[in-house]
């Protein structure tokens, strides 16, 4: 019987860095496997340790176009290592691309995979990238992860040069809240590379192989908040520096010079921003090494995200000013119209007309036509309204016994008539591509209770689209029974926000959004939604699509109040 635990996908893994171990196994992209083994300095020699003392079963022969569970057909093989492999794989049921390591089932670090899975899918948090699904199934262990094509690795970044101190002072304040989140729910990374460390375009770090990437290869650590520490501590100084802060080279990064022992990392490079490089001294003094300025060390990743937060913030860089380019006279004035000629005065000169006056040439003539046209046009429009003004003055001045009504040329066939409040039966909300399926119930009555005050509101995310976790969320209203709907008025609070109504007969809720009819779209804080023609519904979806920002720094959206009429 297959074991099944379904969360959100992690980005194919970044086994092909070396790992912070003193020991771990390098592979390349091609899944092709090195046996060597590494022997750089980090932050895990003090404590991670690696299990090989247990035979490793070979990798699964599997091939691109393999499909697991009917669903998840292989694409890529990133990494080939250790007896697991990673691919890139393509969800057929969802239509979308994920990550999937893969391991047999009699493999001894197996069920440890599996556990670690589940419970980094059960945390939720979107700063990581998600686990979709752990299975065992036909002698196969497979772990289904977020794929994110438009982030960079951390890797990719630093190759380029190190960050300002803007970008490093974001780096390390996202790292560590979330590492901290993560280790109060007693999850830990124990493989905090910068191949581990992504950043979306907009902005936003996410981390990836929470706990999975330690488990697929048999990491572990007596002190887990101090390793995790001093990781986060290394990102931060290799984004001052662009070395490593050991004395081996790792990540395609240059180690500092053997026999130095640990520089602070404005003494590796000037221009370094001071405050940054004390705190990567505090997360990193281990060993004899001690903080400068005789600040305490930040032994836990907590510890870490309350020094970044007591720092004065360091804002984005100004925009560099670029002048315009200098000014190029035209032709005509470069040429040597009034001036006196060059030549000898014996030459003969040529006869020099004048030019033309001001509105005398081509162009001035039609001009002066163009002008006339429209203050005559003016004029017409002027005289009409006027007409019209006094005519609808005698209109209004007429015997208020008699009514005159006018019929409407322009009357659609297709218009909806009536306009009759309908009454909500009820609400609930509706997030089928979440992770627990459920958005903020608790409030979801406000939306119809006539209290404009009240609300319903999303979770927060870190981005308008829903952190690109899902495609939008929303609320389904029951009218009862099959009715027509005309018209479907909602109310935002906090911004603009993008919406969807969509309609459905079925004598139940889809499980789907597909399963409902698009019927029309806005956006905006008052947002009135209308079909253009009759439509027929018993369930009436409000399905949001982008989020607007909220004084909390994340986007959330906030529905006040929603009414359909006939």
């Amino acid at each position: 019987m297959a074991e099944r635990s379904t969360a959100a996908v992690d980005v194919a893994d970044n086994s092909g860095d070396e790992p912070l171990t003193a020991k771990a196994d390098e592979a390349t992209t091609d899944g092709t496997a090195e046996a060597k083994e590494t022997a750089g300095e980090g932050p895990n020699d003090a404590d991670g340790e690696r299990d090989s003392s247990d035979a490793v079963p070979a990798t699964p022969d599997l091939h691109s176009g393999h499909k697991l569970a009917r669903r998840y057909r292989l694409e890529e093989c990133v990494t080939r290592l250790d007896g697991f492999s990673s691919w890139r794989a393509v969800d057929e049921k969802l239509r979308r691309a994920v990550g999937v390591h893969l391991l047999p089932a009699d493999h001894p670090r197996a069920r440890s995979v599996l556990a670690a899975a589940r419970s980094s899918a059960l945390l939720g948090d979107p700063r990581f990238v998600q686990v979709l699904d752990a299975v065992e199934e036909d002698d196969l262990v497979y772990v289904v992860h977020e794929w994110l094509p438009d982030a960079t690795e951390l890797t990719a970044l630093l190759a380029a040069g190190p960050m300002d101190a803007h970008d490093a002072y974001q780096l390390v304040s996202q790292i560590s809240q979330a590492m901290a989140a993560a280790h109060r729910e007693g999850l830990a990374h124990l493989r905090l590379t910068p191949g581990a460390v992504l950043r979306s375009s907009t902005g936003q770090y996410r981390i990836r192989g929470l706990a999975v990437n330690a488990a697929l290869r048999g990491i572990t650590a007596e002190r887990p908040l101090r390793t995790d520490t001093e990781a986060i501590g290394a990102l931060l100084y290799a984004a001052l520096t662009q070395r490593w802060p050991y004395e081996s080279d790792a990540y395609g990064l240059s180690g500092l010079p053997k026999g130095m022992g640990l520089i602070a990392p404005d003494q590796v490079r000037a221009g370094v921003h001071r405050g940054l490089s004390e705190l990567a001294m505090r997360a990193l003094a281990n060993d004899g090494a001690t903080a400068s300025r005789q600040e305490p060390p930040c032994t836990t990743p907590d510890e870490l995200a309350k020094a970044v937060a007591a720092m004065p913030r360091i804002l984005p860089p100004e925009p560099t000013f670029t002048a315009p380019p200098a000014y190029q006279r035209t032709t005509y004035q470069q040429g040597t119209y009034g001036r006196p000629s060059a030549r000898p005065a014996s030459a003969t000169q040529p006869v020099m007309t004048a030019p033309p006056a001001p509105l005398q040439s081509r162009t001035g003539k039609a001009l002066k036509w163009a002008v006339s046209a429209l203050l005559i046009a003016a004029l017409g429009l002027g005289s009409w309204q006027l007409a019209e003004a006094l005519l609808n003055h005698k209109n209004d001045n007429t015997d208020p016994g008699t009514t005159q009504t006018t019929p409407d040329v322009n009357d659609d066939k297709n218009a909806i008539k009536g306009g009759k409040p309908i009454t909500i039966a009820g609400a609930r909300d509706y997030d089928p591509l979440g992770m627990d399926g459920s958005e903020k119930p608790g409030s979801i009555k406000n939306v119809h209770d006539g209290d404009p005050s009240t609300f319903w509101n999303t979770d927060g995310y870190y981005s308008a689209d829903f952190g690109r976790l899902k495609e939008g969320v929303g609320v389904v209203l029951d009218l009862g029974k099959v009715q027509q709907v005309g018209a479907v008025d909602v109310s935002f609070l906090g911004g603009t926000t993008s919406v969807e109504l969509r309609t459905t007969e079925a004598s139940s809720v889809p499980a789907l959004p597909g399963g409902f009819t698009k019927i029309a779209e806005g956006s905006g804080t008052k947002v009135s939604l209308k079909p253009g023609k009759p439509v027929q519904a018993r369930y009436v979806l409000v399905w949001l699509t982008n989020l607007p920002l909220s004084d909390d720094g994340n986007y959330r959206g906030k529905v006040s109040d929603i009414k359909i009429t006939s």
